[in-house]
Parts: structure tokens; sequence; C-alpha cells
């Protein structure tokens, strides 16, 4: 159980502050606990990509991020960098402006830029920053999602409005099926919210809390 769980988690550091020893730090304790990857921002690919070298830990790093507002063209651009700096997983922010408006075609090409981009060296998760979405709107992204080609969709950027709640993740993998991934970000902090995203159909889980996570697990099969 406790290994399953860790190969669920993205250990992820994302901001703007972060510093090569928190880096180090991250990559340290990922390979500790085999994490399934570090999500980090694209300056601190090549260093985790060096220091996580012989493990299983991937490396993903962030797209677009954190606001979606730029072209595809450049994400495209970003994801073509990232992987020749050892990025083996892409999270891009969709266009959210885009989605609001109704310009499906745009959010889809949006995505799709980033999955061709990717295609062969990178698996892609869609961030949809549900936060910001009617439900209706939700759904749509999911399904412009998987038009486009994701392998994965995702709730939150984690510095917009709000975090991942189990009705998002629920509504999310009953729109794109068994198939797709989807990942669980923001505000997971401890084994409880864990457990209540995948029990809601979350696939993998983002969260900077995945010591404490596997800490508590640890203490939960002991107890």
């Amino acid at each position: 159980m406790e290994q399953n769980f860790a190969r669920m988690i993205d250990h992820t550091l994302l901001k703007a502050e972060t510093t090569k020893e928190q880096i180090e730090k991250l990559c340290a304790e990922a390979k500790q606990f085999n994490f399934a990857s570090v999500c980090v921002n694209p300056t601190w690919v090549k260093r985790s990509s060096e220091l996580l070298q012989g493990s299983d830990v991937l490396v993903c790093t962030v797209i677009g991020f954190p606001l979606g507002a730029n072209t595809p063209a450049l994400k495209a651009f970003e994801v073509k960098d990232a992987i020749a700096n050892g990025a083996q997983e892409v999270d891009m922010v969709i266009n959210i402006g885009a989605l609001k408006d109704k310009n499906y075609e745009l959010v889809q090409a949006d995505i799709a830029a980033v999955v061709e981009a990717a295609k062969g060296s990178a698996l892609v998760k869609v961030i949809i920053e549900a936060c910001l979405l009617t439900d209706e709107e939700k759904v749509k992204a999911c399904e412009l999602a998987v038009a486009a080609g994701a392998d994965y969709v995702k709730t939150s950027t984690g510095f917009s409005t709000g975090g991942a709640t189990a009705e998002d993740i629920s509504l999310m993998r009953k729109t794109v099926g068994p198939e797709l991934g989807v990942k669980a970000s923001g505000g997971v902090r401890s084994l409880e919210d864990m457990k209540k995203m995948v029990e809601a159909g979350a696939t993998r889980i983002g969260a900077s809390s995945g010591v404490a996570i596997m800490n508590g697990l640890i203490a939960d099969s002991n107890y």
C-alpha cells in the first residue's frame, strides 16, 4: 500500500523563490520515497534530471504556468525546451479565458500544440484550473483535453483561488472515462486528503506535502 501511494505522488515545488538547495532536498526526498515524479519550474528541469539520474523518479515541469495565457506556439516551444533539458512529463495550463469565451477551437488547438510537441518524449497533463470554472466549463475543458490527445486532466495550478476538491475529481473522472489519468493538485496536504481524492477517481496527486503524506501512511500502517 505504501509503495502504491508513493508512486501516485508528484512531489511538487513551484514557488518563485525556490533555491538550488531546496531543489536538491526535493529530489533527495523523491528518491527516498520513490515518488512518481518531481514537479518543478522549467528553470530547474536540467538540475533535477541530473539529481534523479538512475532512479525511477521522473522529472515533470509546467507549461504556460500559472495563467495559461501564452500562445500555443510559445507553449509548444516551452515543451521542446523542457524535453531537451530532461523533462519526461509536462503539466500545461489551458487558455482559461478562451474557454470562458466558448472559443473551443482555440482551447483544443492550444492543448494539441503541446501534445504534438511532447509526442514520443513526454506525458501531457492538462490543468483546467477548476476553481475558475463552472461545472459545465469543467466538463467542456476535459472533453477538449481528450479530443486533443492529452494523457491526463488536472484540477489546479495551486496558484489561483482554490485547489482540488473530491467533487471536481469525481466530475472529471466521469467526463474522461476510465482510460485517461486524473490528477488532483492544490491543497492535498495529508493522507486523509489523498485518500479522498483517490476514492473520487484521482490516479495522480500533485503535492508539496508528499513527505507528510507518506509519514502519515507509515504511521497509519503501524497503528
